[in-house]
């Protein structure tokens, strides 16, 4: 799919304020262009070399010293002509450059256009242009970890095969209906086709399956620290931290609502949540603060349940009742007090019992390896395929539920046809993901990259 817009566009690539900014040019006109606003002529270097000279304003002044990048098509990022402009990172250096190259000719990029353009023309697909965003946007190792396959092309190369196979499939029992005179011809062999298809659906539900993980690691994964008044929630939410992140008091109902912020444990962003001390009072507000700790129980993936006394039988069942399709972590907090680990390990069998002092920063570090494993996260490498987007779990489940009627078609004799119907749906629904071999409605690359960066 080659990109129709013929336009020359320029952006800013680069934070504003720096030592130094790069203003980036793409279309058929970007080097003759900025030969137009350049000392030097560019015009018939070769690709991937760097020239130094100046940008020049109207009026013959010099508005910077620059280094100019030059790529040529094929071989550059949008796979257009393209120029990368290094001036110094002043807002006003950069918009001066980036005024100069609209007045001789080029159009201010839109979010993601560049991208967008690499992906028209072939340079990338779908998945590998989503990963651009989520590379930029990545915060820890597991994500980039997560991106960079991705960039690669994981998803594309695990999907790929399956698309071969499948549609080499379905033009076989396409061909059965070319020779429908011929009722005794069959192109496809039924058992063949059947085992195909339950192998190419065991592999999107493994890939279906990772969803749940990647979106915990590109999310953050919630873990709710809950408990009564002044067991020392806001206490361990800032020991966590490192810093003083909540207000610490003797005072009851100090907490009404939830606190939270991000703490990366062995290279995974989790989301701690401190919400308002459980307890039974008269206080309306902190009602509503008791109210969502309930709340934020049922979002969490992970529960602290912090106690600096031993619970009482109705307690204990009404946490584990809550907390029934969570990771349920007891942590006996105060222990330079009194230490009642044992004792609740033996009350409470079913749930991981962890002694600390958040006050005195004892044990921190294993709370925090038992959380780690509580996510019970796969090990992630950049060799890994693991979705993370919404629009890729989508189409997998599209092309699951239309596997799954190929095998019951099949089951029930039903004719080439109607199976066929069922083969072409799961390979649109797998060509979606990639963008390969699928005409793209304009809706989606436009919702896919305007969540990109101006210049990217």
């Amino acid at each position: 799919m080659k990109n129709p817009n013929t336009d020359t566009i320029c952006a800013i690539a680069t934070a504003t304020g720096g030592a130094i900014g790069i203003v980036r040019v793409s279309g058929p006109e970007a080097i003759s262009i900025t030969c137009r606003v350049f000392s030097r002529d560019i015009s018939y270097v070769k690709s991937h070399t760097i020239h130094y000279g100046n940008i020049i304003d109207t009026d013959g002044t010099v508005i910077d010293e620059v280094l100019v990048s030059v790529f040529r098509a094929p071989h550059s990022y949008t796979g257009e002509d393209s120029v990368e402009i290094s001036c110094h990172g002043s807002r006003y250096v950069m918009a001066m450059v980036v005024r100069r190259l609209i007045q001789e000719g080029c159009r201010q990029a839109a979010a993601g256009e560049y991208t967008q353009r690499a992906f028209l023309n072939g340079r990338l697909d779908l998945t590998q242009a989503e990963a651009v965003a989520d590379l930029i946007a990545s915060t820890n190792k597991a994500t980039h970890h997560i991106a960079i396959g991705q960039l690669r092309g994981t998803i594309t190369d695990s999907l790929s095969q399956l698309r071969d196979r499948l549609l080499e499939m379905t033009s076989l029992v396409e061909l059965e209906l070319d020779f429908s005179d011929h009722e005794e011809l069959e192109f496809a062999d039924r058992g063949q086709l059947r085992q195909l298809a339950l192998d190419i659906d065991s592999h999107l539900t493994r890939l279906a399956d990772t969803f749940a993980s990647g979106q915990a690691v590109k999310q953050g994964i919630p873990v709710a620290i809950v408990g009564k008044t002044n067991v020392g929630k806001s206490t361990l939410l800032n020991a966590l931290v490192g810093e003083e992140k909540a207000i610490v008091s003797d005072i009851h109902g100090t907490t009404r609502d939830t606190i939270e912020d991000l703490i990366d444990i062995h290279g995974v962003t989790f989301r701690f949540i401190d919400t308002a001390g459980l307890r039974t009072t008269s206080d309306t507000i902190e009602q509503i603060g008791i109210k969502l700790a309930y709340k934020k129980i049922t979002e969490a993936t992970i529960v602290l349940w912090l106690v600096d006394a031993i619970p009482s039988a109705a307690d204990i069942a009404d946490m584990l009742s809550r907390c029934a399709d969570r990771q349920l972590i007891v942590v006996n907090n105060k222990t330079d007090l009194s230490d009642l680990t044992p004792h609740l390990r033996t009350l409470i069998p079913d749930a991981e019992v962890i002694g600390i002092s958040a006050r005195g920063g004892v044990n921190i570090g294993k709370l925090s390896e038992a959380i780690f494993s509580a996510a019970n996260l796969p090990s992630i490498t950049a060799n890994d395929v693991i979705v993370t987007s919404a629009r890729h779990y989508d189409s997998l489940c599209q092309a699951h539920q239309a596997l799954s009627r190929v095998i019951e078609g099949i089951d029930c004799g039903l004719s080439g046809d109607l199976l066929s119907d069922d083969l072409r749906q799961c390979l649109h629904s797998i060509s979606e993901i990639t963008g390969r071999g699928l005409i793209t409605p304009d809706e989606v690359l436009t919702n896919i990259f305007s969540h990109f960066c101006i210049g990217k």
